[in-house]
């Protein structure tokens, strides 16, 4: 409990609660008000008696917050809605935080775009006015334990449950994509982000987290079963699905990164290295006019030429390497993926063998054809049509499935065991008789080779390849997806993925700031969560060793998970 929440208490004492409920319900009728005179900015909220856009979220945060505080006190706070919610009042608290920001975030974007606070209509004053009452009475309600739900539900109920909420997702990522100005865009986000730790708060998430572990293979099938329908969702837009796929090519390219940096704990600076020649080796076999080798083999060839072409750059770079750690071995893999580069800028018949054309790259690559079917042609499936970027989603689809299972049966093997070992204490490891060096080295060409096969797909994706697509800032994006997710863990990496790749796209209104943004998130995130988004349960007691309390909660969840049946 911070100093501000204890002098809150003091001060309100019994009057945060009915503060808290006033501020709700002004956030609630400020909706139906007009919050700005000007239909063009933050999707038209001129319009009395109709939320649209950003008062959507306000009401809904608003009519949550109501429902948690009349949960923690009133006539409904014992039975039905006190045993329903026992956790409550962290709910009301966090409804508190993020309807401040929500609301406020958008008030200052119709200042900033209209010049002034002045331009701002009443209903926006009275929802930001109520959402600073909701936060100020929210702190001065009592502690509540963040409860665990006990719901011994059959498993069919609990896979109902996470097929809902994986529509959820699907749904919130859809429209999401969906919004056009960025001021939104955050609003949005800010506002899912609420509604996630509201659910944490209640033990929702948990339950739901336990549940997808104990049922993960159903729970795999039924999240590749959403991803497959989410090109039907985008009404053919090419925008939406060229973010969706160069998402999935850098997700696959940062679970490959995961083997390197999350299992075996090597920091590796320079792996967009490993990306780059499988891109090039795509390129340089491809039918494009500006290749200079004539020989252009079936795409599944393709792709096993680059993915081995990548493992054989990982064992040369890894083998002299290897013997250095820490701060040695990243200025070393930093300094391979300069090496890269300038050697691709160099391939131009004058410094060296003509084989990439230089700087000028390798253009005009043409789209895929496996068999009959021609990727750069849209089809209609079910009266939508699918566009270019579609068929080159499902195909990256098909990959990062294979990417997941490799991953997953390595990390559970026997190899991944002395991975994990290694990352903990290398020395410890080899006087238990781990073959740290070959098990290293074996790292490096596993993360290699996945790289290089989402490279020859990231070639004719992107149609061309350039050295000045490989610099050292994407191996810093990828690191930071790893960081940012969670280390050792697939679905943390993906999340990660989406959010580094998502979030500069959809900021470009922002220009040269989207970076100082996207630094200010890292920074959040690594003093209040430095596990990361979706941590496994090692990598949270390695980071917080001291908080006994979720150790034994851990624990607990560990032992839940082993004893329920698969």
């Amino acid at each position: 409990m911070s100093a501000i929440d204890s002098w809150l208490r003091r001060t309100l004492g019994r009057a945060g609660w009915p503060i808290a409920l006033a501020g709700a319900v002004l956030m609630a009728v400020g909706t139906f008000l007009s919050w700005t005179y000007d239909p063009n900015i933050v999707e038209n909220l001129t319009i009395y008696l109709y939320p649209a856009g950003p008062q959507v979220y306000t009401l809904i945060l608003a009519l949550l917050a109501v429902v948690m505080l009349l949960a923690v006190r009133g006539p409904l706070a014992t039975r039905p809605l006190g045993s329903l919610l026992p956790g409550g009042a962290g709910a009301a608290r966090t409804a508190g935080v993020f309807s401040v920001l929500v609301v406020w975030l958008i008030l200052v974007s119709i200042a900033v775009q209209l010049h002034g606070f002045v331009n701002i209509d009443p209903g926006g004053w009275v929802s930001g006015v109520g959402a600073l009452a909701l936060f100020v009475g929210s702190r001065a309600l009592p502690d509540s334990p963040r409860p665990v739900l006990d719901w011994r539900l059959p498993s069919a109920v609990q896979i109902i449950l996470i097929a809902v909420a994986l529509l959820l997702v699907l749904t919130a990522a859809a429209y999401a994509l969906n919004r056009s100005d960025a001021w939104v865009f955050i609003d949005f986000l800010l506002f899912l982000a609420g509604v996630v730790l509201m659910s944490r708060n209640l033990g929702i998430l948990g339950y739901l987290a336990d549940a997808t572990a104990r049922l993960r293979r159903v729970t795999l099938l039924a999240a590749f079963i959403v991803a497959f329908l989410f090109p039907f969702t985008q009404n053919g837009s090419d925008a939406n699905m060229s973010i969706a796929t160069q998402v999935l090519i850098f997700a696959t390219t940062a679970i490959g990164l995961n083997i390197v940096v999350g299992l075996a704990g090597l920091l590796d600076l320079g792996y967009i290295a490993f990306l780059g020649s499988g891109a090039y080796v795509g390129a340089i076999l491809s039918a494009s006019a500006f290749t200079h080798i004539h020989w252009h083999p079936p795409f599944l060839v393709v792709v096993l030429i680059g993915a081995c072409v990548a493992a054989c750059f990982g064992l040369i770079i890894g083998s002299p390497t290897l013997r250095v750690s820490g701060d040695y071995l990243a200025i070393v893999t930093l300094a391979f993926g300069e090496i890269f580069r300038l050697t691709m800028n160099n391939l131009d018949g004058s410094n060296g063998p003509d084989l990439t054309n230089g700087p000028n790259g390798i253009p005009a690559i043409p789209d895929l054809r496996i068999g009959g079917f021609d990727f750069g042609e849209p089809h209609t499936v079910l009266g939508i049509e699918l566009g270019r970027f579609a068929n080159y989603y499902f195909l990256l689809l098909v990959v990062i499935a294979f990417v997941v299972l490799a991953f997953a049966r390595m990390n559970d093997s026997r190899i991944g065991r002395g991975w994990v070992a290694i990352r903990e204490d290398e020395r410890a490891a080899e006087a238990m008789g781990v073959n740290t060096f070959s098990l290293k080295l074996l790292a490096f060409a596993g993360g290699a080779f996945l790289a290089g096969l989402a490279g020859t797909i990231k070639a004719h994706h992107d149609v061309s390849v350039t050295p000045d697509q490989y610099q050292f800032l994407e191996s810093a994006f990828l690191l930071s997806a790893v960081v940012l997710g969670g280390m050792g863990t697939v679905g943390g990496v993906l999340l990660g993925a989406v959010i580094l790749k998502l979030l500069p796209e959809k900021l470009r209104f922002f220009s040269d700031y989207r970076l100082l943004l996207f630094g200010l998130l890292l920074v959040v995130m690594m003093r209040f969560r430095p596990e990361g988004m979706l941590a496994s349960r090692r990598r949270q007691l390695e980071l917080h060793e001291e908080d006994e309390e979720l150790a034994e909660e851990l624990e607990g969840q560990v032992a839940d998970v082993e004893v329920a049946p698969r």
